[in-house]
């Protein structure tokens, strides 16, 4: 995987590519799914969501520029494996997930695979978590038709916010957000994406 659909594709990081080489990605989706975990495309975890591709979850960890020590907020939390790859990084990870299910799924996931320092709480990723800010980098998994202002206030001077934003639910834009100082923001796009709506008040109506 992270040979073919990784270093392959251009993501150089080496703190990246020996997370993913050591991350079980399998352990992340759900047991019906195992046989497809390593291979290149998006897979159903439940709930409706989907654990992302393995090269867009190393290339965001790329653009976050995570060290060792990052504090690092991750919305969308899914089912775990993108937190998984950063606290294997060395990252002091929160996630956020919205669906209970999902969030409780995530914990069990993350001390299954030998990550219980990763905190997962259920609530709308769109607020952030402020109890706990400012973040080094934070992680968006889902497309936002906008950037998040709790998000952007969330970051840290110097920090790295990743996010798909777009106008419609189905079709985004990754981009690396850059806090340069209080009140100045630098933005850049990486590539074009689809992901699953961010449901919450700074993000889309739930629309199920």
């Amino acid at each position: 995987m992270v040979d073919r659909q990784i270093r392959a594709r251009g993501i150089s990081d080496a703190a990246v590519l020996a997370a993913m080489s050591k991350v079980p990605r399998h352990l992340f989706v759900l047991s019906e799914s195992r046989h497809h975990a390593y291979e290149d495309r998006p897979i159903p975890i439940g709930c409706g969501q989907t654990i992302s591709l393995p090269y867009i979850v190393a290339l965001m960890c790329e653009a976050l520029k995570i060290e060792t020590g990052s504090r690092v907020l991750d919305i969308g939390t899914g089912s775990g494996y993108a937190a998984a790859v950063m606290a294997e990084m060395g990252a002091k990870v929160i996630g956020i997930e919205r669906k209970s299910e999902l969030a409780d799924r995530a914990k069990a996931n993350l001390v299954r695979a030998g990550y219980p320092t990763v905190r997962v709480h259920c609530g709308d990723g769109t607020l952030g978590y402020p109890q706990e800010a400012p973040f080094d980098a934070i992680m968006v998994a889902a497309g936002s038709p906008a950037l998040p202002g709790p998000l952007k206030d969330q970051l840290a001077i110097g920090g790295r916010l990743v996010i798909p934003a777009g106008p419609t639910r189905h079709q985004q834009q990754l981009l690396r957000v850059t806090r340069l100082s209080e009140t100045e923001y630098s933005s850049e796009p990486l590539c074009d994406v689809t992901f699953v709506p961010l449901i919450g008040e700074e993000g889309w109506e739930d629309a199920s």
